[in-house]
């Protein structure tokens, strides 16, 4: 591939992108020219194409287990395998409801002796993985700190998903995904981290509290491409590392998954402040979860109550405490994931703005079509997004 002058902007088009004008202001209105570069397009109905590797995860199961997932025919839709002492072992799988027993005895404590023996030491999150893959197992423990229950959770490279915000990419802005648990944001990330680093050749760093971006081990898994990954001690000390990442190693980019604290918040404000762009994920469904957040709120700018004058109260029709937004968000677009292939992406300020003053604001629907491309909606109001 020719050398190409890393100070021009690149804006990659993909052809599975049905592209809908976007109305962004004109100092982020993309350049009008454009290098050329395909990408495949996949079924919305199927998983997309990926890599579970499988067979890592299997092997700390019991026997009989092992035998009769390998042979499921929904084998490439697991999601999860339960272990709960006592119960019957569960396996559950994407784009279905409940679980599905896998055999009609009940799992002993050898079982699960074995199972926490192939897989080693936790972690303080109850957390461990297996290395040099996807793959996630937590421990559920009694009062006395025995395990008595394992969910083991498949890890899948995925590709596809990131046509859903490719155009988003190039706007060097920061991202932040809302999402249910298991709707694909660790795996959204995962992508991003890929493309920003070998397509876009930036310089990026992953935060990797539980080693679900990079996976186990210190290799970091080559779904990751070339993105360095910074790995946590502990769970506490995420926001620590984040800032040691920007201080040591001159990240334009960095991703991190599930901030949850006061502080992982402020270190996001502080990574932004100096111009790095955040990829982003936290705990919550919708931009007003964030909204009413105490903790989080500062990723969306901070809400803080404000005092009008009677004049201005008078302007507004409104009384004359009111809440406002305090300073610029730190993530410049939320995206909600109602599902795998449905997203809301909310310019923030405008949003977050709109709903403070008891307004409707204007979203993005993001989804694919029957033909299994992406297409862009642009203006729809909020209210009326339901999936």
């Amino acid at each position: 591939m020719a050398a190409r002058n890393l100070s021009t902007p690149w804006i990659p088009w993909n052809p599975n992108v049905n592209r809908i004008p976007i109305n962004f202001p004109l100092h982020m209105q993309p350049p009008t020219h454009f290098n050329l570069h395909l990408r495949p397009c996949f079924p919305a109905s199927s998983s997309l194409p990926h890599n579970d590797d499988l067979q890592p995860l299997l092997q700390i199961l019991p026997s009989d287990l092992h035998h009769n997932l390998l042979n499921e025919p929904q084998r490439a839709q697991l999601l999860e395998v339960i272990l709960d002492l006592g119960r019957l072992p569960e396996a559950r799988y994407l784009g279905k409801e409940g679980g599905q027993y896998i055999r009609d005895s009940e799992v002993t404590v050898k079982e699960l002796e074995y199972a926490q023996q192939a897989v080693g030491e936790f972690g303080k999150d109850n957390r461990a993985g297996i290395e040099g893959t996807l793959h996630r197992i937590s421990a559920i423990r009694s009062r006395k700190g025995g395990i008595v229950g394992l969910t083991c959770r498949v890890g899948r490279a995925v590709s596809g998903q990131i046509d859903m915000v490719y155009d988003l990419l190039q706007y060097w802005k920061s991202i932040l995904f809302v999402g249910r648990p298991g709707v694909g944001k660790t795996t959204v990330m995962r992508e991003i981290a890929r493309v920003l680093s070998d397509e876009f050749h930036k310089r990026v760093v992953i935060v990797d509290t539980s080693n679900e971006i990079g996976g186990d081990g210190n290799i970091p898994h080559a779904a990751i491409g070339s993105a360095r990954r910074m790995q946590v001690p502990e769970p506490s000390m995420q926001h620590r590392v984040m800032l040691e990442a920007v201080e040591n190693h001159m990240p334009q980019v960095i991703i991190v998954d599930e901030i949850g604290t006061e502080a992982e918040a402020h270190a996001c404000r502080s990574i932004a402040e100096r111009g790095i762009m955040l990829i982003g994920t936290a705990h919550g469904q919708q931009l007003e979860n964030i909204m009413k957040n105490p903790i989080l709120s500062d990723l969306i700018g901070g809400i803080g109550a404000v005092t009008l004058g009677d004049a201005e109260a008078r302007a507004r029709n409104c009384q004359k405490t009111i809440l406002e937004r305090k300073a610029p968000p730190t993530f410049n677009f939320l995206i909600e994931m109602r599902d795998r292939h449905y997203w809301l992406t909310h310019q923030t300020d405008k949003s977050v703005d709109m709903l403070l003053r008891g307004k409707i604001p204007q979203v993005e629907v993001r989804k694919r079509d029957e033909k299994c491309k992406v297409v862009i909606e642009k203006s729809k109001a909020y209210d009326k997004c339901q999936f």
